[in-house]
């Protein structure tokens, strides 16, 4: 499964690891995913989503 957010559709972003020496070699910095169940027209839907969009449904109330 690909890292991806069901909702907003977020990737992973990439980015270098800096050591002291300023060496640099590429990274991911990988999403928060979470799984999640919501009740949509009466049927149980599961997603992942990121926690930042975790806590914006459930401050939406759709949790």
């Amino acid at each position: 499964m690909s890292r991806i957010d069901d909702i907003t559709g977020t990737k992973p972003m990439s980015g270098n690891l800096r050591s002291h020496a300023l060496n640099t070699t590429k990274r991911r910095f990988n999403l928060n995913l979470q799984k999640v169940t919501i009740i949509e027209n009466g049927e149980k839907i599961t997603l992942r989503v990121t926690a930042k969009t975790k806590r914006t449904l459930r401050k939406q109330g759709r949790i």
